[in-house]
């Protein structure tokens, strides 16, 4: 379905041929002065030059060739060459009626049918996820249902940080806690066992405790490095203790991504892609693309268009070592094998965007990926506390990611309990209902305070700010769902039917505000898949619910005397619930039923 502006476009190319002028300048875009018009179009300003004309003269013909069109209830020309657009009800009316039984309400992708491997996770093993995983996990779930929605075959993956001294870090921790094991019995030759010896709170012990001990003793990290060794060189026993470790923490990893609502469609990790590694280093020094340097092996990845001077990519250490760039590249083999992506999505800090620059740059160089794969790196920025500096907790350490989540959701539930009150309900509401109302406010409220930012840029967390039900935050966004939800579910309890009802010419002022919003749907969603941009879907739902509150606040919609006017209050809120919901699914955000 083409969008709205499309459609008055294709009208006034119209006017533009019968006019003798190119029909390339008869671009039609939403309004910069709502105040004078809805739609605006500026070409003639652009075709002055080639025709010789005064702008004025060649947009003064055009208006009044399509005067009288049906689609416009007005149209001008406005000196010095503006073409001004103000839309008629009855085109409004009958395009919102089409898109209410188009399938996602008529979104045409600009581009779709690709696959896309979106890597959002980014957790370490035998780690509990903290405030720094928040943004990667919302931001890249967001993006994998927009993708989704646009028709791409999309695979989410975790992508774990598994293989590296952490791990011989906890192996030796755990040896001097428990050396009774048989892991560390050189002379034990029969079956492990198969229970791990260690819960996850005693792994997210050990691992801190294990770190700080490194840094104090020499000996003990020299352990540690040397396990990690015999780890990735097979060894049997770590290799036991290392599948524990993984065991143990993708359960509680996936039960804290759930409570986030964000999923994975592969548990990868770094080891996955080890085997890898010393073919693709080897086929990259047969190319002549990588070679030694100081000791290391490089790839050189500054190009000519370069404003400033990239180092190479270092893909083996001097000591023989694989890095985070051998991994990730090793990983995009594994993938192109199982996967034969068209495009890469990675969400990481953008302070690793040089690290990505030179996977990419040497992904494409030796021919991992094909020449025209679209390599993505979505950087985000920090989230900051009330001082401006990265959230902490009260004693300064680093908030542990479902701490956060019980915080916020505490906070709606004082508020929830406090409105409660207000209405007269002395005790609240201490209900499973209130609690699991409270869980879906909460992490609306949390989503939308990020998402609603641009990725790339920092954003202050305010508890209060975000779990505020106004302005232009989460709970506001869900209580304007749950009002339109509550007006059709009383329709429906007085005998109204809400299925198949017509959607009419809007007869006021809101109501025609709500409908322009409304068909701005497709232009909004298709420019937040084509620049993965979850913020201009939050920026849209804003608009939509504010443009119906005034609707409502100005309308007698279920007391409408007339019947025919009131179904078609009805259907253009029952078109709005919808997109609403839509919407905040892209943002992998739930509504309750009730608030």
């Amino acid at each position: 379905m083409e969008t709205i502006i499309e459609k008055i476009e294709d009208i006034v190319k119209e006017g533009f041929n019968a006019c003798g002028y190119d029909e390339k300048y008869a671009r039609v875009t939403v309004s910069n002065r709502p105040d004078l018009c809805e739609y605006q179009c500026n070409g003639a300003m652009a075709a002055a030059k080639e025709y010789g004309k005064a702008p004025f003269l060649i947009a003064d013909s055009v208006v009044e060739r399509l005067a009288g069109n049906v689609a416009f209830k007005s149209i001008e020309s406005v000196k010095p060459g503006f073409i001004n657009i103000i839309v008629s009800e009855d085109f409004l009316g009958t395009y919102l009626d089409d898109m209410g039984h188009e399938d996602k309400f008529g979104y045409v992708p600009s581009v779709t049918d690709k696959t896309v491997i979106v890597d959002y996770g980014g957790a370490n093993a035998a780690k509990p996820l903290h405030v720094g995983h928040l943004r990667s996990a919302v931001i890249g779930e967001s993006v994998k249902r927009i993708q989704r929605f646009a028709g791409n075959k999309v695979i989410g993956d975790v992508h774990l940080g598994d293989w590296g001294l952490q791990m011989g870090l906890i192996i030796e921790e755990l040896r001097d806690r428990k050396p009774e094991l048989p892991y560390f019995d050189e002379s034990f030759t029969g079956e492990y066992p198969a229970d791990p010896p260690f819960t996850i709170s005693e792994l997210e012990e050990i691992y801190p405790a294990a770190s700080r001990k490194s840094k104090e003793n020499d000996q003990f990290l020299e352990r540690a490095h040397n396990a990690t060794l015999k780890l990735q060189s097979g060894d049997r026993a770590c290799r036991a203790i290392w599948n524990h470790i993984m065991n143990v923490s993708k359960k509680d990893l996936k039960k804290n991504y759930d409570n986030l609502n964000v999923s994975f469609d592969l548990w990868k990790g770094e080891s996955d892609a080890q085997t890898y590694i010393p073919d693709m280093i080897q086929d990259m020094i047969d190319k002549g693309l990588a070679y030694e340097s100081q000791g290391a092996t490089v790839v050189d990845i500054q190009e000519d268009t370069d404003s400033k001077e990239l180092p190479p990519c270092i893909i083996r250490k001097s000591d023989g070592a694989a890095l985070y760039a051998t991994s990730d590249l090793a990983t995009i083999v594994e993938r192109e094998r199982d996967y034969h992506p068209d495009s890469y999505i990675y969400l990481a800090d953008k302070r690793q965007e040089l690290h990505f620059t030179q996977v990419f740059r040497v992904a494409k160089k030796a021919g991992i990926v094909k020449p025209d794969a679209s390599l993505t790196f979505l950087g985000f920025g920090t989230m900051n506390g009330k001082d401006g500096k990265p959230f902490k907790t009260r004693d300064g350490g680093t908030m542990r990611l479902e701490i956060l989540i019980s915080d916020i959701q505490k906070a709606v539930l004082s508020k929830m309990e406090d409105n409660a009150k207000k209405k007269g309900q002395e005790d609240g509401d201490s209900s499973g209902e209130a609690y699991e109302t409270a869980r879906m406010i909460g992490l609306a409220a949390l989503k939308y305070g990020d998402l609603s930012n641009q990725a790339s840029k920092d954003y202050v967390f305010d508890i209060d700010r975000f779990t505020s039900f106004e302005g232009n935050t989460g709970p506001y966004i869900l209580y304007t769902i749950v009002r339109i939800k509550s007006i059709l579910s009383k329709y429906v309890q007085a005998g109204g039917e809400c299925n198949n009802l017509k959607i009419m010419p809007p007869s006021s002022d809101s109501e025609k505000n709500l409908a322009l919003a409304l068909v701005r749907f497709s232009e909004v969603i298709d420019s937040a898949y084509m620049d993965n941009a979850p913020h201009k879907i939050c920026q849209y739902i804003y608009d939509v619910s504010n443009v119906f509150n005034g609707f409502y606040h100005d309308t007698k919609i279920l007391s409408e005397a007339d019947e025919e006017k009131k179904k078609g209050y009805i259907a253009i809120l029952s078109l709005t619930k919808d997109i609403l919901l839509t919407c905040i699914d892209l943002l992998g955000i739930e509504c309750p039923e009730r608030m």
